[in-house]
C-alpha cells in the first residue's frame, strides 16, 4: 500500500516513521509519501493561502496548490482521496477495513479555515473526521488515519495482535495484566493465571461487555439495532 499525505507543515509527520509503522516502511510494507503543497503553488513566494471571499476571520486554503499537487501524485485517479476535515463523516473502525483494501491513498490536510470548496468538489473523493472537535490543521487527524490503516496491511502486525482488540464484534477490549503477580496491593485475577482457556475467554467476554457498557455504552445500542 502507498499512502501519500499532502501538507503545508511536512515536518509534523516525523512521528510516523518511527515505532509499528517506520518499520514497516523500512521494510517495504508500506510506502508512505509527505508532499509539501508549497512544491506546487504558483505563486512566486510560495503562498498557499488567501483571505475568503464573504469576509471573515482567518485564511483559505487556494484550489490551485491542492489540485495541481492531486494530479501530480495521482494522475489517473487511481487513488482514493480523503480530505481530512470535521465536516467530514466520523472515521470509525469499519472504515479502517474498507481503505485498507486500496492501493493508494491520498490524504490531504487542512488548515486555517480550510480549503477552497472547489478543490474539494473537483479532486477529492471523501472527507473523513476523526471526531466532533476542530484541531488546528488535518495533520494529526492524517496520522490517525495512516496508524490506525497501516495495522492491517499485511506483515505489518502479527495476525494475532488484530484479534479481540477494541471494536472488534462493537466491543471494547478487555484488562490486560502481566508481571508481577502482585503490585501495591492489588493482584491478576486468578482465572488468568489457571490455564484454564475456557475459562479465561468467558472472563475476557465479561470484562469487555461490562468495560463497553460503562465507558461505551452507544456501541451496545449500535449492535442491539
Amino acid at each position: 500500500m502507498k499512502i501519500t499525505i499532502l501538507t503545508l507543515f511536512p515536518e509534523m509527520f516525523t512521528p510516523l516513521f518511527a515505532s509499528i509503522v517506520g518499520r514497516a516502511v523500512r521494510e517495504g510494507k508500506l510506502s508512505i509519501e509527505v508532499v509539501n503543497l508549497r512544491d506546487y503553488t504558483e505563486d512566486k513566494h510560495l503562498k498557499c493561502d488567501d483571505y475568503p471571499f464573504g469576509g471573515g476571520a482567518g485564511m483559505v486554503m487556494m484550489a490551485q496548490p491542492v489540485g495541481s499537487a492531486i494530479e501530480a501524485v495521482d494522475p489517473d485517479h487511481r487513488a482514493r482521496r480523503i480530505y481530512l476535515s470535521p465536516k467530514g463523516k466520523t472515521f470509525r473502525q469499519e472504515q479502517v477495513f474498507s481503505l485498507v483494501e486500496e492501493e493508494h491513498l491520498v490524504l490531504l490536510c487542512g488548515h486555517y479555515e480550510g480549503v477552497d470548496q472547489r478543490a474539494i468538489d473537483l479532486f477529492i473523493d471523501e472527507e473523513l473526521s476523526i471526531g466532533d472537535y476542530v484541531l488546528t490543521g488535518g495533520e494529526l487527524p492524517a496520522m490517525v488515519v495512516v496508524d490506525c490503516v497501516s495495522r492491517y496491511v499485511d506483515g505489518v502486525l502479527s495476525p494475532q495482535s488484530l484479534v479481540q482488540e477494541s471494536f472488534s464484534e462493537n466491543l471494547l477490549e478487555y484488562p490486560q495484566y502481566t508481571r508481577p503477580v502482585e503490585y501495591r496491593g492489588l493482584t491478576v485475577p486468578e482465572v488468568l493465571r489457571s490455564g484454564n482457556h475456557a475459562a479465561i475467554d468467558k472472563w475476557r467476554r465479561e470484562q469487555a461487555l461490562a468495560v463497553t457498557k460503562k465507558n461505551r455504552p452507544d456501541l451496545l445500542q449500535e449492535e442491539e439495532r
